[in-house]
C-alpha cells in the first residue's frame, strides 16, 4: 500500500530533512495530489471531508509528506470553488499534474510582518515593469520550498496608492533563493524554508485577487475555518499513528516480573481507553464538520469549524503525551517512532490561524447580541 511505503521513508526524511520527493511521487500516483481538481476541469472535485481523509491517511505515514501535499489540494479547492488563476495557466498546471507531482503553495509570512493571520501589510513589493511585475522580498516557512512549481506570493505594489495580491511565481525562476534552512523540532521534511524573491520577473497576468490592502484582502480566519478541519485531521494521523505504536509496544513488551504483556495491566488498558476517547471525539467532530461543510449546511458555522480544530488539536497532543508519558524512556528513544511522532504533534497548534486567534473569533461570535 502506498501508505505503507511512506512510514518506511519517513524515519530516514526525518533524520536527513531532506525533501520527501520519493513519497510525494507516491501520492502523486496514488492520485491524492490532485484529488480537489474541481469537476469542471475533469478532476475528482473531492470535498473538505474526503481531503480531510486523505491528509489523515497520508499524516499516520508521514505529516511532513502530508503537510506539502495539503498546500496544493487547498490550492485546487479553492480553484474549484471560485476560479481566479488566468485559464491558460491552470490549464497548463493541470496538464503538468497529469504527468509528475506538481507541488504549489503560497508565500505569505515574512520576517517583521509574521502571519497575514494577523493583519498588516506586506514588505514584499511588486515593482511595474514594461513586461509584468519584478518581486522582491523574504517570505518564511514556505512549506516544501525546495520542490514548489509555483509560489503564490503575497506582495504590495510599489504605486502612489499600494495594492496587495498574490503573485504566481514559477518555482524555477532565476532570482528565488532559499535563504534560512528549516531546521525545527518537528516535520522536519517539509522543508519549510526562508525564501528569497531578488527582483523575480513574472508577467503582469500572473496575478491573483489585486485589490486595495484591507480587511478583504489579509487571511480571512472566519471565512476560512473550514479549510482548517483538513489540517487537523492530518494531525489526528499522526496521533493515530502513536497511537499504533503504544499497542504494539503493549502488547509486546513482557517485564521479567511481570510474566505477561503489560497490556493485561489496569494501567496501560485505562490509558488506552483514554487515548481511544480522545481521538475518536475529536475525529468525529472533524468528519463530521468537514460532511455539513460539503453539505452547505447553513446551521453549520464558521466558528463550529474553528472550535473543532482547536479541540482536535488539543486532543491530539494530548493523546501523544499521555502515550509518550506511560513508555518513559523507551517513549523518547531516538529512532523509536513514537519520539518522532511527540516531536511531529507539538507543530499541530503552530498553524494559523493559531488557538487564541481561533478563540477570539469564537468568543467575538458568542457575545455578539
Amino acid at each position: 500500500m502506498t501508505v505503507d511505503r511512506i512510514v518506511e521513508l519517513a524515519a530516514g526524511y526525518d533524520r536527513s530533512g531532506a525533501f520527501p520527493s520519493s513519497s510525494l511521487e507516491l501520492v502523486h500516483e496514488a492520485g491524492w495530489l490532485t484529488a480537489t481538481v474541481g469537476r469542471q476541469y475533469g478532476g475528482q472535485g473531492a470535498g473538505v471531508e474526503r481531503t480531510a481523509r486523505i491528509l489523515h491517511t497520508i499524516g499516520q505515514g508521514d505529516p511532513s509528506v502530508a503537510l506539502i501535499t495539503a498546500m496544493t489540494l487547498a490550492t485546487h479547492a479553492r480553484q474549484a470553488a471560485h476560479p481566479h488563476w488566468p485559464r491558460e495557466l491552470y490549464a497548463r498546471v493541470l496538464k503538468e499534474s497529469g504527468d509528475r507531482p506538481v507541488l504549489i503553495n503560497h508565500a505569505r509570512v515574512e520576517p517583521e510582518l509574521g502571519s497575514p493571520a494577523r493583519g498588516g501589510l506586506p514588505a514584499t513589493l511588486a515593482r511595474r515593469t514594461p513586461d509584468g511585475w519584478s518581486i522582491s522580498g523574504t517570505k518564511r516557512f514556505v512549506t516544501g520550498a525546495e520542490g514548489l512549481d509555483w509560489f503564490l506570493v503575497w506582495a504590495s505594489t510599489d504605486e502612489p496608492e499600494p495594492r496587495v495580491g498574490t503573485f504566481l511565481v514559477p518555482g524555477g525562476s532565476s532570482g528565488i533563493e532559499i535563504t534560512g534552512r528549516w531546521d525545527q523540532l518537528g516535520l522536519r521534511a517539509s522543508g519549510s524554508h526562508d525564501v528569497t524573491f531578488r527582483g523575480v520577473e513574472v508577467p503582469y497576468e500572473h496575478v491573483i485577487g489585486i485589490g486595495p490592502h484591507g480587511p478583504a484582502a489579509e487571511q480571512d480566519n472566519r471565512a476560512g475555518a473550514s479549510l482548517h478541519l483538513p489540517l487537523a485531521a492530518l494531525y489526528l494521523g499522526v496521533a493515530r499513528a502513536a497511537q499504533a505504536f503504544f499497542h504494539t509496544f503493549a502488547r509486546t513488551r513482557v517485564p521479567a516480573n511481570l510474566g505477561h504483556p503489560v497490556a493485561r495491566t489496569e494501567r496501560f488498558r485505562r490509558t488506552a481507553g483514554e487515548i481511544e476517547v480522545l481521538l475518536a471525539a475529536a475525529e468525529q467532530l472533524v468528519f463530521d464538520g468537514a460532511a455539513r461543510v460539503d453539505a452547505a449546511e447553513p446551521s453549520y458555522t464558521p466558528e463550529q469549524a474553528l472550535g473543532a480544530r482547536v479541540l482536535a488539536d488539543r486532543h491530539a497532543v494530548r493523546a501523544v503525551e499521555l502515550a509518550v508519558r506511560l513508555l518513559g524512556n523507551p517513549g523518547l528513544a531516538r529512532g523509536n517512532p513514537l519520539e518522532r511522532h511527540f516531536r511531529d504533534i507539538q507543530c499541530a497548534p503552530v498553524h494559523a490561524p493559531q488557538e487564541d486567534i481561533s478563540l477570539l473569533a469564537i468568543g467575538t461570535k458568542a457575545l455578539t447580541p
